[in-house]
């Protein structure tokens, strides 16, 4: 294939790893990376802890410079969006009005901020948390005369909050579900984290529907069931939504995201997804299809893409995984909650503690767990380990912290 061209679409966590992976994998042929944002690739889960947080910071934290690019060979095009697919010509369209032909695509378009259809959530006190850009804006308005209400208790919203205060901000937030994190975390880690927000003098409003928000003299005043409440600044942070629009206008099929199989190629044989812009049957839950928003599933998947499109033929695997700091906290998750039908709770000491999940037939499904610090990751790694197994520990193993998970996985 040394003579063929291969075109990322989004320079992004997968876009910037699958580019890297290419040429580790010895692939000399013209390497495009597209990215519709003026920055070299950068990471995003830092966005809304260290980006808003750390005195000094004037730039994000890199994935590749883009000086590192050039030196791997790969053409770097920032600043510029693909508008078009061509595929029976097997070419790009760009926003510049430049066309790239390609042998193999890869679309890592990832996903867009979800909007909230309300009147006054486009206004001028409102943001997004999706980009660079949108940090920063953030991070000059943070500060202890600062009052920001954030729409949404999911993942961005309470790790901005904690930032928020940090900074010495005040900070309300508001979540239309009875509680925080109710569509992803287990009640019982909810309400630790829930505990420590308010501990830190966060306002923390549940339940909560928002009719409308209004904009005057440089303040916001959003009006909800229980009352209004006036702010400098409104976080919305209510999930994301894949970028399918390229795809999908190209007639590719898509399902909760561009739709691939387990080796993450499209409908069209020359054209791959990755990243949080696909949905793929994963093997260790009997195919159930899925769609990820992670950074370490972004970096699995740009890998496997590089490697399958070079011929490799390989599948997905990986047991998905996510972390989430807050405060002091660390949260992680691996495996797939929902499917678990039983819970098992192992203590760990200080307030630290971890979940195992549980099929009908004994399988391990899913791990979470939180505490200080480190203190649950390699408990959670196991975990992770066990569940790519299709291991089924007794309950009651589980439970004993003088049963070491190393020792079960050994089994």
């Amino acid at each position: 294939m040394q003579d063929e061209a291969i075109v990322i679409v989004g320079a992004g966590e997968c876009g910037a790893r699958a580019a890297q992976a290419l040429r580790e994998e010895g692939f000399v042929g013209l390497v495009t990376l597209i990215g519709a944002e003026p920055h070299a690739p950068y990471e995003r889960p830092p966005l809304s802890k260290s980006v808003l947080t750390d005195e000094g910071l004037e730039g994000s934290h890199q994935i590749i410079a883009a000086e590192r690019l050039a030196e791997l060979g790969v053409r770097f095009l920032p600043g510029v969006s693909a508008i078009a697919i061509s595929r029976p010509k097997r070419c790009l369209i760009l926003s510049d009005g430049s066309r790239l032909s390609y042998a193999r695509l890869l679309l890592a378009t990832g996903a867009n901020a979800r909007r909230l259809p309300i009147p006054g959530a486009d206004g001028p006190n409102c943001v997004y948390l999706r980009s660079h850009d949108d940090a920063m804006r953030i991070r000059r308005a943070l500060g202890s005369d600062c009052r920001i209400a954030i729409v949404g208790g999911g993942f961005i919203g309470l790790e901005v909050a904690a930032s928020a205060r940090q900074r010495g901000a005040e900070v309300t937030l508001i979540e239309v579900q009875p509680r925080l994190l109710a569509r992803c975390v287990p009640e019982d880690i909810a309400g630790v984290v829930i505990d420590k927000h308010v501990e830190n003098g966060v306002d923390i409003r549940c339940g909560e529907a928002l009719d409308r928000i209004e904009h005057h003299e440089g303040k916001a005043t959003l009006h909800c069931r229980g009352g209004a409440v006036t702010a400098d600044l409104v976080l919305i942070g209510i999930g994301a939504m894949p970028e399918t629009g390229l795809a999908a206008e190209a007639g590719l099929q898509c399902d909760n995201g561009i739709a691939v199989n387990d080796r993450l190629q499209t409908s069209d044989p020359n054209i791959f997804a990755a990243g949080d812009c696909c949905s793929f049957p994963l093997g260790i839950y009997g195919g159930r299809r899925v769609r990820l928003e992670s950074w370490r599933s972004a970096q699995d998947q740009g890998t496997v893409a590089a490697r399958n499109l070079l011929g490799r033929d390989e599948p997905l695997t990986a047991v998905p995984w996510f972390w989430s700091d807050q405060y002091e906290l660390t949260l992680q998750i691996a495996g797939l909650i929902d499917e678990g039908r039983a819970t098992i709770r192992r203590d760990l000491g200080d307030g630290a503690f971890i979940l195992f999940h549980l099929a009908d037939d004994g399988r391990l499904v899913a791990a979470s767990g939180i505490g200080p610090g480190n203190v649950v990751a390699r408990d959670v790694r196991i975990a992770e380990m066990m569940i790519s197994r299709a291991a089924r520990p007794a309950p009651a193993d589980l439970a004993s912290p003088d049963v070491k998970l190393k020792a079960l996985l050994a089994r």
